[in-house]
């Protein structure tokens, strides 16, 4: 099975690049994974022409399974309301015979920082607890600090309990986006891989709009990053899963 996870697309900003916008489309083509993952940051400021670019965008993907969670940048002036009529919710779920994922809102409204709540730490576990798929949560926050990125401000505040969580019911996968750098930690059993931005010019250093593959096999996953610019790929890692 393959997944891409896409994020912080930034469609509305002055810094998108139309031609890269157009290749991540081609390349989703190409793959033709069995899901799309977005983690979050589809806009810059919320607003509802934003959101009209994001429509039309992703009415350009001819996918059937896409799940996508709000970032703070579309939970801005209202951005959330929006974002749900688009998306139909802020906590999308799927789950087939290979996979369980789930998607949480971890942004606030008009503020950077991230925030899950104790509130929906059942709707997690309740919905990652069968241990004979590969579990995955999807969040635009990252809960591990990422170095280069610079001082920490925006991991979700209840970050601890999240991890805590992730250990306890053996998700697999956390998929986040924000920091615009790709990047990996394992703690425990579970790998947190944040994507970088896929298709903007907010860049750290001298790096390059990506996004990821994951391909899960029978007992194994192998985790790989596309340079949009190049449209070159490498490896980053395989693991094995139990």
């Amino acid at each position: 099975m393959k997944i891409v996870h896409l994020s912080d697309l930034h469609i509305s900003s002055t810094y998108y690049v139309p031609e890269w916008g157009e290749t991540v489309l081609t390349q989703l083509n190409d793959i033709n994974p069995e899901l799309l993952v977005v983690t979050g940051d589809l806009t810059m400021e919320g607003y509802m022409h934003e959101y009209d670019l994001v429509k039309d965008y992703f009415n350009k993907i001819k996918m059937e399974n896409i799940l996508v969670v709000p970032g703070n940048h579309d939970s801005r002036n209202e951005g959330f309301k929006i974002f749900k009529e688009l998306f139909q919710t802020r906590f999308p779920k799927l789950q087939n015979n290979r996979i369980a994922i789930v998607g949480v809102d971890s942004s606030e409204p008009d503020i950077d920082d991230g925030h899950v709540g104790r509130e929906n730490y059942n709707f997690i576990s309740d919905n990652l607890s069968n241990k004979d798929k590969v579990k995955i949560l999807a969040l635009h926050h990252h809960l591990i600090p990422i170095p280069g990125t610079g001082r920490e401000r925006n991991i979700p505040t209840d970050a601890g309990n999240l991890l805590e969580l992730c250990n306890q019911i053996e998700i697999n996968l956390v998929l986040s986006g924000h920091k615009h750098k790709p990047w990996l930690w394992k703690l425990e059993n579970t790998y947190y891989i944040t994507a970088g931005t896929a298709t903007t010019r907010r860049l750290k250093g001298k790096s390059y709009p990506s996004f990821n593959v994951i391909e899960i096999a029978e007992n194994e996953v192998i985790l790989t990053e596309i340079n949009v610019e190049t449209k070159t790929s490498r490896e980053i890692i395989r693991f094995l899963i139990g």
